[in-house]
């Protein structure tokens, strides 16, 4: 049997053994995919006749069980069916997994049979996808020589067009073997893949790698003396408008040659992983390594790296520990000191330790990388908020677009009423000042979400009446996704403002998972996914999805509104008392949320806490006088009508006004 495109079964002299109908190859894929374990007959009704009642589902069932059993015939029985589970196993049994070739799907023939079964084929092709993406990263970290390096890159662009480490590694491969002129057609190919399927532009150091080329700068000269003119030409040219970041190879400092292929694939998983964020601007590994071999002060000068990230590998037993660290090079670069290593010395801006089971590498890199570049973009925003900060205190030059924007992020994440309707006039004139910026336009929109929220409207300058509130950051967040709709953080945040401001959540739901598949590693989306699902009653899956964004960054800035967030859909499900003590911990974390306290208000009330929901009604009422049970109705986001009585019973009963 083989899984790929298109599924097939044959058997022993080579016949067909497929069965005829849609739903009982769908149950032999399933089977397939999960051999030899077994499905629960519960699990294949859910994901076949989803829509159909349990009686039904179960006829359905042994229907096509019995229909599968004639095909694969009575010779070699690779069926064992329990009262419970189905199984597909047996001596006669071979599953293999073939590559998907161009644009196919895993099981693409498959689609459409019910929706269950399709989120589900949409998770397992992400998964080997990734699997495969991770495979072919490896070998192109690891090749030294142009001609693979080359064969390396292609293999990666087959299953990722918009991949720009692969693009620029393609284009200096070629430059290195002497073809200029193909080097540039690669260029060209890159720039028409990226805005005929994304709708972006390359980024600025793939643009300059393209105009040293033009230039001749980069002669078949080797990777380092190639990189130094680009990255040159890029820093020259560069807008500031993000921060320029390189992933060295780890040091092995115990555990022998095995971690050396270890320190270069994780290195490039994390630039990977950390290029999906659009404001973020990676320098590529092989580049990276050549320097950090050590090439002296002059090569890091030339790399213009505003931080860097290094680390250390050990390995004892079956255990490894990954350390990381983050140093922002720039003050230290002025000086052109060289610290540990030949490395140039740099303040430390975050780290953080990992330790893994070593049987299983790929899967070590995979959950390392995202979990690391989850908590490195808060961690760079924050330092880089400061940063701007602080040359506004220290005056000079007007600020750009880029500086106010990063100014007015931490007023989000405090909601200081005051200091809230300032960031709101700051990120006002970071929009005028560059039209063209996604990013500007989405913290506009995000800002909006939570003055709506808040219930500030009425006290800014001018004040907005809700519903203006509420189409001006359609407005903004429409326009964020136009200008850059490969940006996953503007995609989640208009996807917000759909659900949270305008009540469309599938609209909502489309967003998400886009942003989601640009970035997999972005907490944000997660959450605000995950609220999405719980707007129309999907509280088990709300669940899931809020988890994995507390589970990718622990430690976030945001950690007070996904601790809110995950309150929703346990509000939901009537688990009153979780959703208290997340509550507590969330008002501990941020007490100026206001949401907040009407989630744990409508929660002390259903549990009959009539002191404590006192109390927790007055702090409310400090920052939304006069907040009530008709507001509350006519503010609700949920769709189903025992949701929103839930949410409003349990305010009433904590004591609210009507």
């Amino acid at each position: 049997m083989r899984l790929g495109a298109q599924l097939a079964a044959r058997g022993g002299l080579g016949e067909d053994l497929l069965p005829r109908r849609r739903k009982a190859r769908a149950m032999l894929a399933l089977l397939a995919l999960c051999s030899p374990a077994p499905l629960p007959r519960d699990r294949l009704c859910a994901l076949l006749w989803s829509r159909r009642p349990e009686a039904q589902a179960r006829a359905s069932l042994r229907q096509s069980l019995h229909e599968l059993n004639a095909a694969l015939g009575p010779a070699v029985p690779l069926l064992v069916a329990q009262r419970e589970q189905i199984a597909l196993r047996g001596a006669g049994l071979e599953v293999m997994l073939e590559p998907v070739e161009g644009t196919a799907q895993l099981l693409e023939e498959l689609d459409g049979i019910d929706p269950a079964l399709d989120r589900f084929l949409d998770e397992r092709r992400t998964q080997y996808r990734q699997a495969a993406l991770a495979r072919v990263e490896a070998v192109l970290a690891g090749r030294q020589v142009p001609q693979e390096r080359l064969e390396a890159a292609e293999a990666v662009l087959a299953l990722e067009p918009g991949h720009e480490i692969a693009w620029r590694a393609a284009i200096m491969a070629r430059a290195e073997m002497g073809a200029r002129a193909e080097a540039l057609a690669t260029y060209d190919r890159c720039v028409a893949t990226l805005a005929g399927r994304f709708g972006a532009a390359p980024s600025i150091e793939t643009q300059a790698l393209a105009a040293a080329l033009r230039r001749g700068a980069c002669a078949a000269s080797g990777p380092v003396a190639a990189t130094r003119a680009a990255t040159r030409a890029a820093t020259q040219a560069a807008t500031r408008a993000g921060v320029r970041v390189g992933v060295a190879p780890l040091r092995a400092v115990a555990g022998g040659a095995r971690l050396s292929g270890l320190s270069l694939g994780l290195a490039e998983e994390i630039t990977t992983a950390l290029a999906r964020f659009r404001w973020l601007f990676l320098i590529a590994t092989p580049s990276m390594a050549a320097v950090a071999r050590g090439a002296g002060a002059a090569a890091w000068r030339d790399l213009a790296l505003d931080f860097l990230l290094d680390g250390t590998l050990q390995q004892s037993g079956t255990r490894i520990r990954v350390s990381l660290r983050l140093l922002d090079m720039r003050a230290e670069a002025e000086r052109g000191a060289l610290g540990e290593g030949g490395q140039p010395a740099g303040e430390v801006v975050w780290s953080a330790r990992y330790e893994r089971d070593a049987e299983d590498l790929l899967t070590l890199q995979d959950e390392i990388a995202a979990e690391a570049v989850a908590q490195i973009d808060p961690q760079l925003i924050q330092h880089e908020s400061r940063r701007a900060g602080q040359r506004s205190r220290a005056g000079g030059t007007n600020p750009t677009a880029y500086d106010l924007m990063l100014r007015a992020i931490p007023a989000l994440y405090q909601l200081e009423e005051q200091a809230f309707l300032a960031a709101g006039h700051g990120l006002e004139r970071a929009v005028a000042l560059d039209p063209g910026s996604a990013a500007a336009h989405a913290w506009l929109a995000y800002w909006h979400i939570f003055l709506v929220g808040q219930g500030w409207n009425a006290a800014a300058e001018p004040p907005l009446a809700r519903d203006a509130a509420m189409a001006r950051a359609g407005t903004l967040a429409e326009r964020a996704v136009r200008l850059d709709p490969a940006d996953a953080r503007a995609l989640t945040i208009a996807g917000h403002v759909r659900a949270f401001l305008h009540r469309d959540v599938h609209g909502a739901m489309e967003l998400h998972d886009r942003a989601l598949g640009l970035n997999p590693n972005l907490p944000l989306a997660w959450a605000f996914s995950g609220l999405a699902e719980s707007y129309r009653g999907r509280h088990e899956e709300a669940i899931r999805r809020i988890a994995q964004a507390r589970r990718l960054s622990p430690f976030d800035p945001n950690a007070f509104f996904y601790d809110t967030a995950l309150m929703v859909p346990h509000l939901m499900l009537r688990r009153f008392g979780p959703v208290v003590e997340m509550g507590r911990r969330a008002v501990a974390l941020n007490p100026t949320l206001s949401s907040t306290y009407k989630l744990l208000l409508s929660a002390l009330g259903h549990l009959g806490e009539a002191a404590e929901a006192a109390s927790v009604r007055e702090r409310l009422y400090r920052l939304e006088p006069g907040y009530s049970l008709t507001q509350a109705a006519a503010r609700s986001t949920f769709q189903r009508r025992e949701d929103d009585g839930i949410f409003l019973e349990g305010l009433r009963l904590a004591g609210l006004p009507t």
